[in-house]
Order: C-alpha cells, then sequence, then structure tokens
C-alpha cells in the first residue's frame, strides 16, 4: 500500500512503525509505503490521509495504477520518459581500455551529434582470467573525455565496494544483470538522485525485476530506468533471447521508462542491427549499443560490438523509422 500524508501531519514516525512502512519524504508530500498485503488503514490514522494506493504485489511505486504516467527523466541536456517522444542513443564500448579508445569513441558520437558515452571499468566476467576492467582509472579516463565533450557517461557497478566511486563519476550509474540482487547497490543508489539503469538479471522473472527497481524507488529515488538485455533460455545459437513480450509488460504495466540492449542479448555483431530495428519500433526511450574502434582486439565481449562504421550504417537506418514512429533519435 501506498499512503500520500496531509501537509502538517502528525505521528508520522508512529504511523510509519505501527504499519511496518517506509517513509519517502517528497518535496509535495509524505510518502509511505508498506507491503502490498495491507489492504486498510487503522481508522485511528484516517484524519493524516490525503490519498492511499492498493495493489495486488509489491509492484507499487513502479505500477502504472499509481501514476499512468511514464516518469520523466533527466539525462545531462537530454530528457526521456514522460511525453518526450524521445529514443536515447547510448553508445560506447563495452570496457574503457585506453584514453586513445574512448577519444576515438567520442569523435565518432560528435560525427553523428550524439552525446551519451557508454564503457565499463569495473567489469563483471564470468571467468577470473578475462579482462577485469581498469577501475578508478577507467573511470577518471571516460570522465575526462565526456567533460570535453559535454557527454553524459553511463558506467556499469560491479559490487558494493566501488559503488560510490561510480556514483561519483558517472551521470548514469548501471546496475549490470550479474549484480541486479546486490542490495549493497541498490541502497547506494536508492540515496543519490542520479538516473539509475537497472538491467534485467537473465534468469529473473518480470515480478523480481520490477521489485529490484521498488528498492531503489522506496529509498527516495525516483530515477530508475528499466532495461531489458535478454533472458536465458533453451536457445544455444544466440547469447540470450531478447524478451520483447516483457517490454510490452513493462510498458503496459509500469511507469518507468525502459532502455533495451540488443548487444547482449544476441551476443553477435551480425544480429544487432535487425534486433535493434526491432526494438526501436516498439517505441522504447532508449537503445544501448556497444561499439568499439577494432572489435577484433576489445578485451571483453568482442564477438557483439559494432565497429564504427557498421555503427553509423545502423544510426543511419533508424532515422526512417524514427520519422514514421514519430520518435524523436537523440
Amino acid at each position: 500500500m501506498i499512503i500520500h500524508l496531509k501537509p502538517g501531519s502528525k505521528q508520522i514516525e508512529q504511523m510509519a512503525q505501527e504499519l511496518e512502512a517506509i517513509v519517502i519524504k517528497d518535496p509535495d508530500k509524505t510518502i509511505l509505503v508498506n507491503s502490498s498485503s495491507c489492504k486498510e488503514i487503522p481508522p485511528k490514522f484516517d484524519e493524516m490521509v490525503d490519498a492511499f494506493f492498493v495493489f495486488d504485489s509489491d509492484i507499487q511505486l513502479a505500477h502504472f495504477k499509481y501514476t499512468s504516467a511514464k516518469r520523466s527523466i533527466h539525462i545531462g541536456q537530454n530528457q526521456i520518459g514522460g511525453h518526450s517522444g524521445n529514443t536515447l542513443m547510448i553508445a560506447g564500448p563495452c570496457s574503457v581500455e585506453s584514453l586513445e579508445q574512448i577519444e576515438q569513441t567520442a569523435s565518432l558520437l560528435n560525427e553523428l551529434k550524439l552525446n551519451c558515452l557508454r564503457a565499463g571499468s569495473f567489469k563483471p566476467r564470468t571467468s577470473p582470467y578475462s579482462f577485469q576492467g581498469m577501475g578508478e582509472d577507467g573511470l577518471k579516463i571516460l570522465r575526462e573525455v565526456c567533460d570535453k565533450n559535454h557527454f553524459s557517461l553511463f558506467s556499469e557497478v560491479r559490487d558494493s565496494t566501488h559503488v560510490n566511486a561510480v556514483i561519483e563519476y558517472a551521470d548514469v550509474i548501471q546496475i549490470g544483470a550479474k549484480s541486479m540482487y546486490s542490495h549493497g547497490i541498490l541502497h547506494a543508489c536508492a540515496k543519490t538522485q542520479k538516473p539509475v539503469l537497472l538491467k534485467r538479471g537473465f534468469g529473473t522473472s518480470l515480478q523480481e525485476f520490477v521489485q529490484a527497481a521498488e528498492f531503489i524507488l522506496s529509498g527516495g529515488n525516483m530515477n530508475v530506468i528499466l532495461c531489458e538485455r535478454g533472458i536465458r533460455t533453451f536457445e544455444t545459437k544466440t547469447r540470450f533471447t531478447l524478451d520483447l513480450c516483457g517490454v510490452a509488460y513493462l510498458k503496459e504495466y509500469t511507469n518507468l521508462p525502459i532502455i533495451l540492449d540488443p548487444s547482449h542479448a544476441i551476443g553477435y555483431a551480425y544480429g544487432v542491427p535487425d534486433l535493434t530495428r526491432a526494438c526501436f519500433a516498439m517505441g522504447v526511450d532508449g537503445l544501448l549499443i556497444e561499439v568499439h574502434p577494432n572489435p577484433k582486439v576489445a578485451k571483453s565481449d568482442a564477438s557483439q560490438q559494432l565497429s564504427h562504421n557498421e555503427f553509423r550504417n545502423l544510426y543511419e537506418s533508424l532515422k526512417p523509422l524514427a520519422s514514421a514512429l514519430n520518435r524523436n533519435l537523440i
């Protein structure tokens, strides 16, 4: 249940304690949120209540029944969600490898008049013998290039040991599929007002996915973006299976902006352009594409990263779709 309290209400802490509710201080109002199993408010608190919302599950703050309008989120000079009609193009390498590599990526983005750069410095790899990222040195490179070019930086946090460093350097904190259940990361991201891009775990149900977002929302950070990046199925010919049915559900039943990551879904560069166009056709709020100056020598996810020329061609192919769908490709 979500409860909006009247201005000037007293005994807030008492009410929160009795209902076992979380208190959220909004600029305009005080909100209490407790389990969806709570369906009624004790009569003694009636005078404090301005409005209340009852739900069937613990998807509450993110539910369209709470607010049917999609949340609007500002990322640097860009806005997604709300009534913007914008689809944000976010591009860059899987991981930062050198200053030269990121400067080459910046040149590509400037050429196409894009301003959102993605790259990881802390890499959650499946093998301990793989490249683990450049750590904070990589974040410093990314921040330097983004500041110089007026870009917004999307970068991933791997675990709670360095979450504060990513929050400091990045404009959008990315929580990867392998970290979606990390409560240390979720709680740290709830304490900032920076946008958080939450990726769906590859064995995670939609219920579990959105409830992970609820940890951030209920902590006071309403700037949460959902990212579908593929789930693990019986299929072995692709890396994962992009759940566009799930995206349709999220669009219908949640109020959060949605970004799709076709690069991680298919895992092979040959399929990224077609999959990206299919994603764009759903009218989503953003696309996350892995791009490398020379994918053959990439230190992580080499098989799925587009070359700069491949990305140029993909970007140009989206423009007619944007016109037909009345979307702004930014």
